[in-house]
């Protein structure tokens, strides 16, 4: 093992050779006469682990040269004991409020000198000890935290991939409106009035929940879910229970998942909780309607989430350029008129000025992950 390394600071050359010869049996020694000297010995690998610094030096003095340390990230931890004549004690907590460790008075009796180089040895290996410690444990966290991030995305991506080969019509719907929604709340995010609604932790949190929209469909039958044709009054009413399926499910998974972190408050609760309530919120509410006209609830206006309002708008344009069994898949042209055209009914007045603002990226996204030529 290494010997610890003593850096000595003093312009009397008998003083260097009193400490020099006192510590290289337990130490690696280096020694110098002035400021400069001593700031330039200090910074340079490896560095020291001890300094023992004289206060009275022509030019710069133990004060300056310790302030001069201090300022240096890659000195400010070296820890300092002032070696002096001063008895002052004045000088002495001076030099203790400026951030020395200790101080030994001139002339030096040997096992005082011996017994405090131990001691501050000692505690700045604890200190390395423990920074080591804190550093590696960080490291495991982080390594940990994106392990757990990657199960859970998998996760995420499985059980919307499981709603999604239910409906075999349903092709990219749900890479293409996550993109949808992202380019939406993009652009709504650098408006003051969706500003502190979209923060980026928020809209994270919402472009990660979108493929979550329709989970409530595994609950559906199949005779309904895949009817090729149009659904009668009956049928259509349990599809529209795929909202309240996926919230309820969303829900109880809340529900089972919140006594784990023993938390109430919004501020303290995990991000897998953040994210599952937003996640609800989609899937119960992105068929409602800005004029309360929409299901399961009827609200309106900014009763909606802006997570749903914006979730409603992404899926029904690729509901509408994307075939199905039972009809053709509309034109850019033609969807973007009746969303233009359900501005303030269907749909928030503000996402739909964001869609005709995001338009061309809209498009860009369709052709990249379409399933079917676009018709334009």
């Amino acid at each position: 093992m290494t010997a610890p390394i003593i850096l000595i600071v003093d312009d009397e050359p008998a003083n260097l050779t009193v400490l020099s010869t006192l510590l290289r049996p337990l130490y690696t020694v280096r020694v110098c006469k002035s400021g400069p000297q001593a700031l330039e010995a200090a910074a340079r690998d490896p560095r020291p682990d001890l300094i023992l610094l004289d206060v009275m030096m022509p030019g710069m003095d133990g004060f300056a040269v310790l302030n001069n340390l201090r300022q240096q990230s890659s000195t400010a931890e070296i820890p300092v004991i002032f070696v002096t004549a001063l008895d002052d004690t004045v000088d002495e907590e001076h030099g203790l409020q400026q951030g020395a460790v200790d101080y030994i008075t001139k002339p030096i009796k040997p096992t005082v000198v011996l017994s405090r180089v131990q001691v501050h040895i000692e505690v700045k290996q604890a200190r390395d000890r423990l920074k080591s410690q804190n550093t590696w444990l960080e490291s495991e966290v982080q390594r940990r935290m994106r392990d757990n991030l990657m199960i859970q995305d998998v996760s995420l991506a499985a059980m919307a991939q499981l709603a999604e080969t239910r409906d075999s019509d349903l092709g990219s719907h749900i890479a293409r409106t996550q993109s949808y929604v992202e380019t939406l709340a993009r652009h709504l995010q650098s408006l003051p009035k969706f500003a502190v609604h979209l923060e980026e932790n928020t809209l994270q949190r919402i472009v990660k929940a979108a493929p979550l929209h329709d989970i409530g469909k595994i609950g559906i039958p199949d005779d309904v879910l895949l009817k090729p044709g149009k659904l009668t009054p009956e049928e259509w009413s349990r599809m529209q229970g795929h909202c309240q399926v996926g919230g309820n499910a969303i829900e109880r998974a809340i529900a089972a998942t919140l006594p784990l972190y023993n938390t109430s408050s919004q501020e303290n609760k995990p991000e897998s909780l953040l994210f599952l309530e937003v996640a609800k919120e989609i899937a119960l509410y992105h068929h409602e309607k800005w004029d309360g006209s929409g299901y399961p609830f009827g609200l309106a206006g900014e009763q909606i989430p802006i997570s749903a309002r914006l979730m409603a708008l992404a899926d029904v344009f690729d509901a509408l350029t994307t075939p199905r069994v039972y009809k053709r898949a509309w034109s850019i042209e033609e969807a973007t008129k009746l969303i233009f055209e359900q501005r303030g009914k269907h749909f928030d007045p503000a996402v739909v000025d964001a869609f005709q603002a995001e338009l061309q990226s809209f498009i860009q996204i369709k052709e990249r992950l379409t399933d079917a030529p676009i018709e334009d």
